[in-house]
């Protein structure tokens, strides 16, 4: 299945690409179902289990529905907009959808969290229904939010990978070592390949233009989190911005004739902490493959164009599809979900994705390209997911900075060598894949174990 660099890379909001922004996708597909619906629907209601249920306040989840039941999307979400639905929501106990009219809906009978029912097909699973004038249901649709904002009817789910019927690609791939073997036989790095594949889907123009609104999104978010002004993360815990008085500091020791040698690592996990603490704050992010792990693509690629020597921007876009090649084949393979199988497929994901893409800028051959996301990824290799309240603060803030500083290092290890190595990617993407499956759920983004009751959140 052909995956796009612009589905692997895709504009939203914060906090979740799972828990926010796969819901409001939900909603949308669910409105459309009923607008292509011969009966007239009068009520809805949506109930949230597994994972959506457990981190789904913390995660914003309720926000989400609630927002995209009432048409708003996740690609042109404005907050002020935003706040004035919910408030006349709330106030009306209705919502009004384009097409649909005024439709009832009160947040707080409507929304239901069902903690004790979890659905078979994945953790991150909600049912939206549609209800007729005397509240019984009329119509119902289960939808999984598989990770990276993707999602997938309980039909859709059952039916496997969807049936490809785009124009036949030159490099289908769909392990690491059909890439390799293929950039081998064409003498095409990866990034060629890729932007091959994508030209002959979607274009060449729509392709540049899409990746060049992705890296502007994504700097933007670098600055907005570097300035902020912003002093507490919204949620309760307290948590403060540190993005702004990191990057102060560090600006401040610029003029210094012996700056600290690790320095270079302060650099990369502050460009990825900011983006982290918009994506805490809702802001506007891009998923890398997720809102979770958004940090540590950008990162790496800011420290590249504005800290290593010879850096060109003509060459973003070599970045972006080297490491949405790696991206594919780890949705593909395994999963790039928190709620399925732990951090590890999710800052585990994006730090293998930035390394490859990092090694390619930095010269690197498809084999080394290849080491370079297996280092990275290797050494995330049973990271859970337990965050703190179900905010998407602690500990993932600060994972997306090490996992930067892990990609680049991971690189430079890659660089080093001739490509050659012992474990191949494919079979770190496999591990990957069988250590969240024996993962206990209560460290796959469900806040029942690990740091989130290990550590006072009041």
């Amino acid at each position: 299945m052909f995956l796009s660099v612009l589905d692997v890379f895709k504009v939203g909001i914060g906090p979740s690409s799972s828990h926010t922004i796969g819901p409001m996708v939900a909603a949308a597909r669910f409105l459309d179902r009923l607008r292509a619906s011969p009966f007239k629907a009068h009520g809805l209601r949506a109930s949230l289990h597994g994972s959506l249920a457990f981190t789904g306040v913390g995660h914003a989840t309720d926000r989400a529905v609630i927002l995209g039941l009432a048409g708003m999307d996740p690609q042109t979400y404005d907050a002020q907009v935003a706040e004035a639905h919910l408030a006349r929501i709330a106030a009306s106990r209705t919502v009004s959808p384009a097409g649909l009219g005024a439709l009832s809906f009160d947040p707080e009978t409507d929304l239901i969290f069902d903690y004790d029912r979890p659905l078979a097909g994945h953790p991150n699973a909600m049912i939206l229904m549609a209800t007729d004038a005397q509240g019984d249901v009329i119509d119902s649709q289960t939808y999984y939010s598989i990770g990276g904002g993707f999602v997938r009817t309980e039909e859709e789910l059952a039916a496997g990978e969807e049936i490809d019927t785009g124009p036949e690609i030159p490099f289908p791939f769909h392990t690491a070592a059909q890439m390799l073997e293929m950039a081998q036989r064409s003498g095409c790095s990866i990034a060629e390949m890729k932007r091959h594949n994508e030209v002959t889907r979607i274009g060449r123009p729509h392709l540049s233009r899409g990746v060049a609104r992705v890296w502007e999104v994504m700097s933007d978010c670098i600055d907005r989190g570097l300035h902020s002004t912003q002093s507490t993360l919204p949620g309760g815990l307290e948590v403060r911005r540190r993005a702004p008085a990191i990057h102060a500091a560090l600006l401040a020791e610029r003029g210094s004739n012996m700056p600290p040698p690790h320095q270079v690592n302060d650099w990369i996990s502050v460009y990825a902490m900011a983006v982290n603490e918009e994506n805490a704050g809702g802001g506007q992010v891009v998923t890398a493959p997720t809102n979770g792990a958004a940090g540590v693509v950008p990162a790496v690629l800011r420290y590249w164009l504005d800290h290593v020597p010879g850096a060109r921007a003509d060459r973003v876009e070599d970045y972006f599809l080297t490491a949405a090649a790696i991206g594919g084949l780890v949705k593909h393979n395994a999963s790039i979900s928190g709620a399925e199988a732990g951090c590890q497929a999710e800052v585990g994901s994006a730090s293998a994705m930035a390394a490859a893409g990092f090694a390619a800028l930095m010269g690197a051959t498809p084999e080394q390209v290849e080491n370079a996301a297996e280092i990275a990824l290797e050494h995330h290799l049973g990271m859970t997911c337990d965050p703190i309240r179900g905010l998407v603060q602690v500990p993932c803030i600060e994972r997306n900075g090490l996992g930067a500083i892990k990609a680049v290092a991971a690189a430079s290890i890659a660089l080093r060598g001739d490509g050659t190595h012992l474990v191949p990617l494919d079979a770190c993407i496999e591990t990957m894949r069988q250590t969240g499956a024996d993962m206990s759920e209560k460290y796959k983004e469900t806040s029942l174990g690990g740091l989130a009751v290990n550590v006072p959140n009041c």
